[in-house]
């Protein structure tokens, strides 16, 4: 039952009033584990996730997100809860950039507020015959609350394999630059490793992942993520 209502209660973040705006969107997405950079974020269980975005025509837009979380026991927070801001250039045919601004916050314990933090990021892509590169860098100076500074950056290539049947394989690596107050399974940093396999069938978008990382912890193993996702567009 109680999970029942958390569910319900994600749904409704979408259901708000979205009239005839046509750069709308809301997709919902069921995923068999909500990993986040290869680290499972429900403790090796499945989530339902909503978002709710508008896209300007000059290329601004801002968004909400939302996820069920579980961070094992003692701990109830049961909700993440995103809020972004960004600006995104077609630099030239083949070249962008995305750049823009999140907050995380967390809820469902009484504590669950000093998780929340800042992140900003910058996102390169360039188009070309073999396919989408990614170059995407984040970065926060309050990671989890805990006033460490801490940043991501990615490289992802996506390619297709045949019409409507897509290839992503992509490498990142968080680094913490306080390894006192913020450390990764005893370093100040890990890698992650994740190839996807990703279609679309009547309407709805499938992602069938393999991911690992370098650490030697239960949450961040070697594993299978399978993913469907349908967007709505208003």
């Amino acid at each position: 039952m109680k999970t029942t209502i958390k569910n319900l209660a994600l749904l409704g973040l979408i259901a708000l009033p979205t009239t005839a705006m046509a750069n709308v969107s809301s997709t919902i997405n069921a995923t068999s584990d909500y990993t986040f950079n290869g680290v499972s974020q429900t403790d090796n269980g499945p989530a339902l996730q909503a978002s709710l975005d508008y896209a300007a025509d000059a290329g601004w837009y801002v968004g909400t997100w939302a996820s069920n979380v579980d961070y094992g026991s003692g701990d109830d927070t049961w909700l993440e809860l995103d809020f972004y801001g960004g600006m995104f250039y077609q630099l030239s045919e083949s070249v962008s950039l995305d750049a823009g601004i999140a907050y995380y916050t967390y809820h469902g314990d009484s504590f669950s507020d000093e998780y929340q933090y800042p992140e900003v990021y910058t996102k390169f892509g360039y188009g070309s015959s073999v396919g989408q590169t990614e170059l995407n860098f984040w970065y926060t100076w309050d990671y989890f609350g805990v006033d460490a500074g801490h940043y991501i950056m990615m490289a992802a290539h996506t390619f297709t394999i045949a019409e409507g049947h897509d290839i992503r394989i992509s490498f990142d690596r968080s680094t913490s630059t306080d390894e006192n107050k913020w450390s990764w399974d005893g370093d100040k940093a890990y890698n992650h490793y994740r190839a996807e396999y990703m279609t679309s069938w009547k309407g709805f978008d499938f992602n069938l992942a393999v991911e690992d990382t370098s650490m030697d912890i239960d949450t961040a193993d070697t594993r299978a993520v399978l993913s469907v996702a349908r967007t709505f567009n208003f």
